[in-house]
C-alpha cells in the first residue's frame, strides 16, 4: 500500500516509516522542523519528505494517512488551522489511522512482542534487549526511540514468522497518547507477550493530571498481556507495585530490589547477576550508572523469557555500544592544560538530568579524574518542562554539576528564579548565542560540557566546539 505519514520525523513515526518501507510499502511523509538523526535515516531509505502540512498533499491519494500525535485540530490566532492537511483529510472522508494502530495491525499482530515501558531508560533498555536477542541468533525486529549504535538504524522487521512461531519484535512502549483522536497510551496497541515496567514517575503534565492517571494507563498495558506472557517489573518502585496491585494476569518476574528475582552485586560497570540469589552471569561493559545496571537486569530478564540464558545475555551486553544521544561525545577541543569534551544527551526530565550527570561524575571519579568539572547545559523543551510543572526539581537535578546553563527562550516561567538555589553556579540565557557565550567564558581545560535536550538544541554542540577552538 501507499501510506503518507503526518509527523514522519518523530522518533516513533520515523521508525514506523522505516518498517513500512522494508515491508515493501510505498512511504511518503511530511513534517516541520526536520532535524537529524531521523531525517538522515529517512532520506537514506529513499523516503520522500515534504516540508509542512499543506492541504495540497491530499492529492497524493495514499491508501491511508498515518497520523502522528504531533498533529492536532489547533488553530492560530488568525483562526487558520495549524495542520491544514488534517482538516482536508477529515473533509474528504479520506482513510486515516494512528501510527501505533497501523503498527499493531500491520506488523505486530503475528509477532512475540517484547514491550519496554517506563518513564526513563526505555530507549536504552529496548536497544539492549534487541542486541541481546541479536547476539543470541534470534534476529529480532525492533523499533527504538533512537538509533542504537550496534544496529545503525532505529527500526527493522527482523526475522519474519515462517513456521507458525511468533518471531520476536522489541518495541519501546511509550505511555504518551496515541493521537488527537485516540487519547489512550501508545502501548495499548502493541499487545506484548513480554512487558517490561522499568520505572514510573510523573511526566507528561500536558496530558496526565497526576501520577495515578499514568499508573492506570500502565495497568491498561498489563491487561493486554496474555496468561502465558511475562511481566518484568522493577521491584524498587512503589508506583509499579501499585500498578501490579490493580491486577496481574500473567507470570511476574522482578528485578532490582534485594528480594527480587534478578539482582546485581558489584559496581555498575562490573557486576554479578543473581537469579534468586544464585550467580548466573557477570556483566563487564563500558556503561556507567546504577540506572544502566537496572536497565541491564530488565533486558536480561526479558530475554530469558525467550530462552536466552543470562550468561549469553551478559556476553551481548559486553559489546553493547549504547544509543545515539546518550552521553554521545560530539567532539573535543584541545586547550593548553587539557581537552574539553562536548556531549549530547537526550535527558530532559529532572530525574533523567540528575541520573545523567551522576553517571558521568561516577565514571570520571572512577577514572581518577575527580578534579575535572561537569558543566550542565540544558533546555526545558519537553511539554512537561515548558509548563513549569517540575521547575522546582531542577536545582536537585543539577546539584552534581559544577555549573549549570539554561536556555530559557520560549518559557512562560522564570528560569532564573527556579535555579536561584544554585546561586552563582547557574546562569540563564534567552537565546543560543548568549548561552554559547556564557559557557565559553566559563570553560576551563579538562571540562566536560554535557548538553541535554530532547530536541536539536539549536545545534549548540557544534557551536560550542567552534567557539572553543583556537582561532
Amino acid at each position: 500500500m501507499h501510506i503518507h505519514i503526518l509527523g514522519i520525523c518523530g522518533t516513533f513515526m520515523g521508525g514506523l516509516a522505516a518498517l513500512a518501507r522494508e515491508a515493501g510499502h510505498r512511504v511518503t511523509g511530511c513534517d516541520a522542523g526536520v532535524y537529524p538523526p531521523m531525517s538522515d535515516q529517512l532520506r537514506a531509505l529513499g523516503i520522500d519528505l515534504i516540508e509542512g502540512y499543506g492541504a495540497d498533499q491530499l492529492a497524493l491519494r495514499p491508501d491511508v494517512f498515518v497520523i502522528g500525535n504531533v498533529v492536532s485540530r489547533a488553530r492560530g490566532p488568525d483562526g487558520a488551522p495549524k495542520f491544514p492537511l488534517m482538516e482536508a483529510i477529515l473533509d474528504a472522508g479520506a482513510r486515516y489511522t494512528s501510527g501505533p494502530q497501523w503498527l499493531g495491525e500491520q506488523v505486530l499482530h503475528s509477532r512475540h512482542v517484547l514491550a519496554v515501558a517506563g518513564t526513563h531508560g526505555k530507549t536504552t533498555t529496548t536497544a539492549m534487549l534487541a542486541w541481546i536477542l541479536e547476539h543470541a541468533g534470534l534476529a529480532p525486529g525492533f523499533l527504538v526511540g533512537g538509533v542504537p549504535l550496534n544496529f545503525g538504524v532505529s527500526a527493522r522487521l527482523g526475522r519474519l514468522p515462517t513456521d507458525g512461531t511468533r518471531a520476536p519484535f522489541v518495541i519501546e512502549a511509550d505511555e504518551y497518547d496515541t493521537a488527537f483522536f485516540d487519547k489512550r497510551s501508545k502501548f495499548v496497541h502493541y499487545r506484548p507477550r513480554t512487558a517490561v515496567l522499568n520505572n514510573l514517575e510523573f511526566d507528561h503534565a500536558d496530558i496526565f493530571d497526576d501520577l495515578a492517571a499514568i499508573e492506570r494507563q500502565f495497568h491498561h498495558l498489563l491487561r493486554t498481556v496474555p496468561p502465558s506472557g511475562r511481566v518484568i517489573a522493577n521491584g524498587l518502585e512503589e508506583s509499579i507495585a501499585r500498578v501490579l496491585h490493580m491486577g496481574l494476569y500473567s507470570e511476574l518476574r522482578t528485578f532490582g530490589a534485594a528480594d527480587s528475582d534478578y539482582t546485581a552485586e558489584g559496581d555498575p560497570q562490573d557486576f554479578a547477576v543473581l537469579r534468586r540469589g544464585e550467580a548466573v552471569a557477570r556483566v563487564r561493559w563500558s556503561l556507567s550508572g546504577t540506572h544502566n545496571q537496572l536497565n541491564a537486569l530488565a533486558a536480561l530478564a526479558a530475554a530469558e523469557h525467550l530462552g536466552v540464558a543470562p550468561d549469553v545475555a551478559a556476553e551481548a551486553l559486553a559489546g553493547f555500544a549504547h544509543v545515539r544521544r546518550r552521553l554521545e561525545v560530539r567532539g573535543t577541543v584541545a586547550l593548553p592544560g587539557g581537552a574539553v569534551t562536548v556531549y549530547d544527551d537526550f535527558a530532559h526530565h529532572p530525574t533523567a538530568i540528575r541520573t545523567t550527570i551522576d553517571g558521568l561524575r561516577r565514571r570520571l571519579d572512577r577514572e581518577g579524574r575527580r578534579d575535572e568539572r561537569i558543566l550542565a547545559i540544558f533546555e526545558p523543551r519537553s511539554n512537561t518542562m515548558k509548563l513549569g510543572t517540575m521547575k522546582a526539581q531542577l536545582p536537585w537535578a543539577l546539584e552534581s554539576a559544577a555549573l549549570a546553563f539554561c536556555h530559557a527562550g520560549g518559557l512562560d516561567w522564570d528560569a532564573a528564579a527556579a535555579l536561584a538555589p544554585l546561586g552563582e553556579r547557574a546562569q540563564v540565557a534567552p537565546d543560543i548565542d548568549t548561552l554559547v557565550a556564557q559557557v565559553a567564558a566559563a570553560v576551563r581545560p579538562g571540562d566536560h560540557l554535557l548538553c541535554m535536550s530532547n530536541g536539536a538544541f539549536g545545534g549548540v554542540h557544534g557551536r560550542l566546539l567552534a567557539a572553543l577552538r583556537p582561532q
